[in-house]
């Protein structure tokens, strides 16, 4: 039975193996119930699923997800860990542990052994400083998922989910929308933590499509696209775009195109939609010389 979601537990087992926090992983050990069960609730695990878990840390929600799902492999980074984990998880016969960095693992060979190429649910505490790494590697990696539920940054969550317009609305608001459906479960305080993190933290669900929401003939160019209307923020789109070496389309036929959609020329890329976005990518992708 899961038995890890309480400080008093979390200290014991971290006191017994002598283990000390690293900076370096960004470690942030749940320690609350509520959150656990909240995290299990929105992922939807059943008894058909095959969980991925990325940084699981000592095995708190780990258990939970035993519980609840067919099968768990769980990826954590830090060696000291491994035997934590080893004495945490012993109980259960349906996990795997792999002493591995998540952006070097071959998710998609994991999700044909273990579910025969069907998508896989993707459940995660993740450490803030390598969020948008992870999530946008699971999305562009194309590897089958029905679903990720991460905790991270209440930051990131926000600027995940919101619309064109906003002052967080930006090129991961794009990606994540392109691939998925957002939607935050709850926010979580700091004092749900050991260590306490310095910041506030949210659940997010995504529920990912399964077909893009844009039709769209060079996906890796769209991205193009949105990055460069978003590195240079205060310019106009016409600005960002002549500035990115990875648009190679000359000022007067950028100009032109923008004028063809019908936008202002002065018009900047954080009040484009997705769509929008997809039928510029689509016009610029036709003048690449």
């Amino acid at each position: 039975m899961a038995y890890l979601g309480n400080p008093t537990r979390t200290m014991a087992v971290l006191e017994k193996h002598g283990f000390h926090f690293q900076k370096k992983y960004g470690q942030n050990f749940l320690i609350d119930t509520h959150i656990l069960e909240k995290i299990i609730d929105a992922a939807e695990i059943t008894k058909d699923d095959f969980v991925l878990e990325i940084g699981p840390g000592i095995g708190t929600m780990t258990q939970y997800l035993c519980e609840a799902a067919r099968e768990v492999m769980a990826v954590e980074i830090d060696q000291n860990l491994i035997p934590v984990l080893q004495d945490t998880l012993s109980e259960y016969d349906n996990v795997t542990v792999l002493n591995e960095d998540i952006l070097k693992v071959d998710i998609r060979r994991i999700a044909e052994e273990k579910n025969h190429g069907k998508p896989i649910k993707v459940v995660a505490n993740l450490p803030y400083y390598i969020t948008t790494p992870i999530i946008m590697g699971l999305f562009e990696s194309h590897v089958p998922l029905a679903s990720i539920t991460v905790m991270v940054q209440k930051e990131v969550a926000d600027r995940m989910q919101v619309g064109p317009g906003t002052k967080d609305y930006g090129a991961l608001s794009l990606a994540v929308q392109y691939f998925a459906d957002p939607e935050v479960v709850c926010i979580v305080p700091p004092t749900c933590f050991v260590p306490q993190p310095k910041v506030a933290s949210s659940v997010i669900r995504l529920t990912c499509h399964e077909k893009p929401p844009v039709d769209i003939t060079d996906e890796a160019f769209l991205f193009k696209v949105i990055r460069a209307s978003f590195n240079q923020r205060r310019k106009t789109l016409a600005n960002g775009l002549n500035n990115a070496p990875t648009i190679p389309v000359s000022r007067e036929e950028i100009a032109a195109t923008i004028e063809e959609l019908g936008f202002s020329p002065s018009v900047r890329g954080e009040t484009l939609s997705l769509q929008e976005f997809a039928v510029l990518s689509e016009a610029l992708k036709k003048k690449v010389k």
